[in-house]
């Protein structure tokens, strides 16, 4: 009951946020529809009365908030307050069309991460706990590919270029092979860096020792640490189908096709509030549904084991230095910013614009003349360090909220799960103004949530082990099992994951500084020179190489320095 009553919480404070939007800004609804629809905004009182009256606005947001409901429960999603058309007839095909995309790419993005994890089930099925050292990294790096970065480069190379595939819209299946790669490459990179963790905490359980010295074959043993490690992984990957529905609206426009992520950032900037109000909730169902179907997946793989205390995880070894790819990435990376400190990333020359590498700029010159190094340098200071920060808070809330929350149920995680990005982005604006802080605020309030879902996972698995059952049995309180035996099998595998989240909030708040909600136009924060630069991809790729190189060795790092060693 109090869970139910934390989801439904949940669920009208994401409506009543959604439909405060233009009072959250300061501004007359009636008004910002005028805006939207291109008429001039110095209307006069009649003609705003006319408005109101038209569409019947709301005084306040609760009362419209609370009248959109009642029409919800009727099957009536209302009338979009821009274009006077239904909203169910601009959200529910967006709807199919971002389905069939999010979930191609989250078949594409398990497939690819199941390869990459091939070579980890072979040495773990031979009882070799460490290597993979290329491995992490390659999957590091896919996790840090920008995607908006990665969708350009698809266009120009594969549809523009070799002219195999189409460059936009939504006709076929042909439409689909370039989206799809474009969310599934970098997903595969985390996923592949999740099943590589579960299937290190995995291979350390009794039983594959018990198999091995049985002389169970090499081929079952990794098929069983493989079914294994998939059960944590599938809520992951179903929290990806849904978060890729809301949050694809770059990559969207990129490839001109007609979903939900971009119709719900486009009604959002219109604050055209009936339009986002559905979108927002048909998400959140979603999100409630998936996050059911994580869950009831982990229980269906696991089997009796979940419920007879049928795990004993032990803890992997610290390691004793880090990885040598992460020193060595770092050492490169390091001595980039370094030099780009030392020089002005302000100065100009106009002379210079779009100037490929050489002796005076090492990595060329952006559109405006400046040093291309220089930015990257004291762009990275802000990228780098805004995303740790963010990473770790995200790493604390999401531990603690699902070590303390109950692991067998959908909760308020999975509402807020479904809310893109963006549009968080959207509303802090609206309070705050745009700005980096409010782009850093928008994203620890949903970067978080995989790290608390995954905790969740993991936490229900333990609480199912032998010495746990054998813990409360023997009288331990609540905060002794969750410090002495929850935290230290699960807070590994979550930090690890944290680390590979760390080029995530880097790629968010380059995709608010995309839509002009987050850094400003001046800024050298990696983000904001890719929004800049993007375009020039084709003409001058060296300003695009070394912000997105910037991240994607940031993620190289992530991965390779494991605080564990597997």
């Amino acid at each position: 009951m109090q869970r139910s009553a934390g989801v439904a919480g949940a669920l009208a404070g994401t409506a009543l946020l959604v439909g405060a939007l233009p009072w959250l800004s300061g501004e007359d609804p009636a008004r910002s529809v005028l805006r939207a629809r291109e008429i001039d905004s110095a209307a006069d009182a009649a003609t705003l009365d006319a408005v109101r009256d038209q569409l019947d606005l709301p005084a306040d947001p609760v009362t419209g908030t609370l009248g959109w409901a009642g029409r919800v429960l009727t099957g009536d999603l209302g009338t979009s307050w821009v274009s006077g058309t239904p909203v169910a007839d601009t959200v529910l095909p967006a709807l199919g069309v971002s389905l069939t995309l999010a979930g191609t790419a989250s078949l594409v993005a398990l497939v690819l991460a199941g390869l990459l994890t091939v070579p980890a089930l072979l040495r773990a099925a031979d009882g070799r706990l460490t290597g993979g050292g290329v491995g992490a990294a390659v999957g590091g790096a896919l996790a840090a590919l920008p995607e908006f970065v990665l969708a350009v480069l698809l266009v120009s190379v594969v549809a523009v270029g070799w002219g195999l595939l189409p460059t936009s819209g939504f006709t076929g299946p042909a439409n689909l092979v370039l989206p799809v790669l474009a969310f599934g490459i970098p997903a595969a990179g985390v996923l592949a860096r999740l099943l590589a963790g579960a299937v290190a905490a995995a291979a350390g359980e009794s039983w594959v020792r018990t198999w091995r010295a049985a002389g169970v074959r090499r081929g079952t043993i990794a098929a069983s640490l493989g079914r294994r490690a998939v059960s944590v992984v599938v809520p992951q990957v179903l929290l990806l189908l849904v978060g890729t529905l809301g949050a694809a609206a770059v990559v969207e426009a990129v490839f001109d096709v007609p979903g939900l992520g971009g119709v719900a950032l486009a009604a959002a900037l219109d604050q055209d509030v009936p339009v986002v109000q559905a979108a927002v909730v048909l998400l959140v169902g979603l999100g409630l549904l998936v996050g059911g179907g994580g869950l009831l997946a982990h229980r269906l793989l696991l089997g009796p084991a979940l419920r007879g205390s049928g795990f004993t995880p032990e803890l992997l070894p610290a390691g004793r230095r880090p990885r040598r790819v992460a020193v060595a990435v770092t050492v490169v990376l390091v001595a980039a910013v370094v030099a780009g400190l030392l020089r002005d990333p302000a100065a100009q020359d106009v002379a210079a614009r779009l100037a490929a590498p050489s002796w005076t700029h090492p990595f060329g010159a952006d559109p405006l003349g400046r040093d291309v190094l220089a930015r990257f340098g004291h762009g990275a200071l802000l990228s780098v360090g805004l995303a740790v920060v963010l990473a770790a808070l995200a790493l604390v809330v999401g531990l603690a909220v699902g070590l303390l929350g109950r692991g067998d149920r959908s909760g308020p995680a999975d509402v807020l799960n479904a809310l893109p990005a963006v549009v968080v982005g959207i509303v802090v604006a609206a309070v705050t103004g745009p700005g980096l802080l409010a782009a850093c605020l928008a994203v620890s309030l949903v970067a978080w949530i995989p790290l608390a879902v995954h905790t969740r996972t993991l936490a229900a698995e333990a609480r199912a082990s032998g010495f746990h059952v054998a813990a409360v049995a023997g009288g331990a309180g609540r905060w002794h099992v969750l410090r002495r035996h929850l935290l230290p099998v699960v807070g590994p595998p979550v930090v690890r994951h944290a680390l590979v989240r760390v080029p995530h909030a880097s790629l968010a708040l380059a995709g608010l500084s995309f839509l002009g909600l987050g850094a400003g136009a001046e800024s050298p924060e990696w983000g904001r020179a890719l929004a800049e630069t993007t375009g020039y991809l084709e003409r001058a790729p060296w300003v695009v190489a070394a912000p997105a190189a910037g991240l994607v060795l940031l993620g190289v790092i992530a991965a390779s320095a494991d605080p564990c060693a597997q």
